[in-house]
């Protein structure tokens, strides 16, 4: 069996930092199938394929610089030793550094943290760009894509712009962000914010309290290799309609495995049901209005551009992403 700092070292040569100050920008990501589950809890492979869209400047700008000591801070917040970000933000970097290396990282999020909004996606694949680049590296975005994962499964699909597949090969080395060559100028996210609080529940924590505890959860998985295959499909021929009810489908559906865990796991809030109601009345009324939720209680909601005027006079607050804007790899 492969464990993480084995298999980091298989991908990189662990060099020291070839310089002081490394800083990079990764954008979050929205699963329109998602991934829930994993084969390899220490290295992330996961259980089914995911496809996502990426939210162009929404997303984390990591600085990482030599220092005395280890320490994190989050939108100017000094986060503590004891607390699970930190933890887990230095268990990472441990892999690639020495123990006489000690680092100062600073994080930016333009999203919520821990909202549902894939802040850990974008932020562990900012810190691997910039770890990249402090140790001269110069590895491949596959490669990068690889050791992203291994802090944050979704973190492999942070590494492009556009819509990224990650499919789910039980071999470690092909487990990473493949980009879709499509451009879809008209495609539009809207964000729906509820609660930017942090979740009941992490991610992780819940995606493997769902795997372990519900009946359901393996029928899910099969329905939703099937999602894969249609919403890939969609993308290809730019088919909205068919795009927009699998992805909502697959979020639903995904949210009822979850609560068929035991205990239950509850994103949804009094907020989030509503919005959903005006989603489907805006469709009886021929607006082709869609929606995708992850872990929490916010929406984000999928739709062409020419409906945009309709979709804003329910949802005044909204704040609108073109995917699209750019579209160059992160790391250029």
């Amino acid at each position: 069996m492969i464990y993480k700092k084995s298999y980091a070292a298989q991908l990189i040569s662990l060099n020291p930092p070839a310089r002081e100050f490394a800083e990079a920008f990764a954008p979050s990501n929205i699963a329109l199938c998602k991934y829930w589950g994993k084969k390899n809890l220490d290295l992330n492979i996961p259980a089914t394929p995911s496809l996502s869209i990426s939210l162009a400047d929404r997303g984390t700008k990591v600085q990482l610089s030599i220092a005395p000591r280890n320490s994190l801070s989050i939108n100017s917040k000094n986060i503590t030793e004891e607390s699970p970000a930190f933890k887990r933000t230095f268990d990472f970097l441990e892999l690639f550094m020495a123990k006489n290396i000690k680092l100062a990282v600073q994080s930016e999020n333009s999203i919520p943290t821990a909202a549902g909004l894939a802040s850990s996606a974008s932020f562990f694949a900012a810190l691997t760009i910039a770890i990249d680049k402090l140790c001269n590296w110069q590895a491949s975005l596959q490669t990068l894509s690889c050791l992203a994962r291994l802090g944050s499964g979704s973190a492999c699909r942070s590494l492009h712009h556009g819509f990224v597949k990650w499919l789910d090969y039980d071999d470690p080395f092909k487990s990473y962000g493949i980009p879709m060559n499509v451009r879809w100028e008209e495609l539009r996210i809207g964000l729906l914010i509820f609660d930017d609080k942090e979740k009941s529940m992490p991610s992780r924590q819940a995606m493997l309290h769902t795997q372990n505890t519900s009946p359901l959860y393996q029928a899910w998985c099969n329905n939703s290799r099937t999602d894969f295959e249609v919403v890939h499909a969609a993308i290809k021929k730019k088919n909205f309609q068919t795009l927009g009810e699998t992805a909502e489908y697959n979020a639903l559906s995904l949210h009822a495995v979850m609560l068929s865990a035991r205990p239950s796991i509850i994103y949804s809030q009094p907020e989030t049901l509503k919005a959903i109601s005006k989603i489907h009345a805006l469709r009886q009324n021929s607006i082709l209005v869609y929606f995708t939720q992850d872990a929490g209680p916010n929406l984000k909601l999928i739709f062409l551009e020419n409906d945009l005027e309709c979709i804003l006079e329910d949802f005044p607050r909204m704040e609108v992403i073109n995917p699209f804007s750019r579209v160059d790899n992160v790391e250029s």
